[in-house]
């Protein structure tokens, strides 16, 4: 994949978080406006996973948008249940991409991105620490940055298992 094409991607699930917010959408998104294979109804499935999934904190919704994509692209299908190979190919490459947040951040969670970037993590549920995080988050930017990593990352991944 050109590179120009991987800049694309980044800068949009950049600017998708950073003017709507969702984490898991914004790199949903980046592929959609790209690529075709991004249905409409897969877009909206990612609605619930930001925050760490119903912003609980748990696994980073960059993170599952950028599993999301490989496994839309290289997952087993439906009527295949049976394909292993695939299935573990997929995971092998999925791991690629968490190894990378682990380089870039030493986590994998919501609510350990937070503590390592922003020192601190945050309720979202609370008023005030929503309110507190929004702030902090618009200030620096933090989860469009994110957002940006995984796609990148995500597309540099399919790009060099020549997947797209």
């Amino acid at each position: 994949m050109e590179k120009a094409k991987i800049k694309s991607i980044r800068n949009k699930a950049f600017e998708f978080d950073k003017n709507y917010g969702g984490c898991t959408q914004a790199v949903l998104y980046a592929f959609k406006e790209e690529f075709d294979f991004v249905s409409d109804e897969l877009f909206r499935a990612g609605t619930g996973l930001s925050g760490g999934v119903g912003l609980s904190g748990k696994s980073c919704g960059a993170l599952l948008g950028g599993a999301i994509i490989i496994s839309t692209v290289l997952g087993r299908n439906y009527n295949d249940l049976e394909n292993k190979e695939i299935r573990y190919k997929t995971l092998r490459v999925v791991r690629k991409l968490v190894e990378k947040f682990e380089e870039k951040y030493k986590v994998t969670s919501c609510n350990g991105i937070q503590r390592e970037l922003l020192g601190k993590q945050f309720d979202l549920w609370i008023p005030e620490e929503k309110k507190l995080f929004e702030e902090k988050v618009r200030k620096n930017h933090t989860c469009p940055k994110i957002c940006r990593n995984s796609a990148g990352w995500t597309a540099e991944i399919l790009s060099e298992q020549n997947l797209i």
